[in-house]
């Protein structure tokens, strides 16, 4: 059977390509841009755009099972045409989708929710890769600045969710299921950077902002306020589920989930100079 991966470019989306091609599957890869897409030998690549569901009929063509992200357009806005998109997967005999949390309400869970499908929400907490943010600043100084540093984070390896989401669309007993995908262990940030200095073999010191640096910082940087008000919000009191390991991947996988030692230890050269 092919399954079509959308938002494959994207840090959760090359992970489920990954985990789908190791399970043996024939993965077929949608984004908007072919010509520049990377992907592994057997993934097929085609082009069409979630924003506009038409584009996406040929894409679709002898797909059993579809994983789906609830973002598209500029600046990640919420995606309009979810009961479009399912509607064309109906028609081309889809039976199986998956579709990655956003974070909130968005059109496209909530018709996939009401959907006919054997369908599986995908919920991860933090992603271990944002931990990337620090990289620079590693680099060049050996340093990670941070407001909030005993915040604690049950993050998770983009790859668990790539196979949470493989599994799903590979095998029944899914449908209808909402899976929160945390890692193994809660972690402060002291822990992280810790993990990434052994890693790296070498010290990354760690200085803590206080809340009024942090704002000033990420002023700075130009971020949105909406933004800034959700991290501080976040920071200050992780919600339980962000903090509280749920057991999810080696509950649908039947392996443990990764630590972050390991993704610090596949992603060592980005924090050495």
């Amino acid at each position: 059977m092919t399954i079509l991966v959308t938002g494959a470019t994207g840090t959760v989306g090359r992970r489920v390509v990954e985990q789908l091609l190791e399970r043996g599957e024939q993965v077929r890869a949608l984004t908007r841009d072919p010509e520049r897409a990377e992907f592994p030998a057997g993934v097929e690549v085609v082009g069409g755009d979630l924003t506009d569901p038409a584009s996406l009929a040929p894409a679709l063509h002898g797909v059993t099972g579809l994983h789906l992200i609830t973002f598209g357009g500029e600046y990640f806005a919420p995606l309009e045409t979810g009961d479009e998109i399912l509607a064309l997967a109906e028609e081309a005999g889809v039976r199986r989708v998956t579709v990655l949390h956003g974070g909130g309400d968005t059109p496209v869970e909530t018709a996939v929710r009401a959907s006919g499908f054997a369908w599986t929400v995908v919920m991860p907490v933090e992603f271990m890769a944002n931990a990337l943010e620090w990289a620079p600043g590693i680099r060049s100084e050996g340093v990670v600045r941070e407001p909030f540093v005993d915040r604690l984070s049950a993050m998770v390896h983009e790859s668990d969710i790539g196979a949470v989401a493989a599994v799903a669309l590979t095998e029944d007993g899914h449908g209808g299921q909402e899976y929160l995908v945390t890692g193994p262990q809660v972690l402060t940030v002291r822990d992280k950077t810790a993990a990434i200095g052994a890693a790296r073999g070498a010290d990354v010191e760690l200085v803590e902002l206080t809340e009024e640096q942090a704002l000033e910082n990420w002023r700075g940087q130009g971020m949105a306020e909406d933004v800034i008000a959700f991290l501080i919000d976040v920071y200050r009191d992780t919600p339980l589920e962000g903090r509280t390991v749920s057991g999810t991947v080696e509950k649908v996988t039947g392996r443990p989930a990764r630590t972050f030692a390991q993704w610090a230890e596949e992603h060592a050269e980005h924090f050495r100079a």
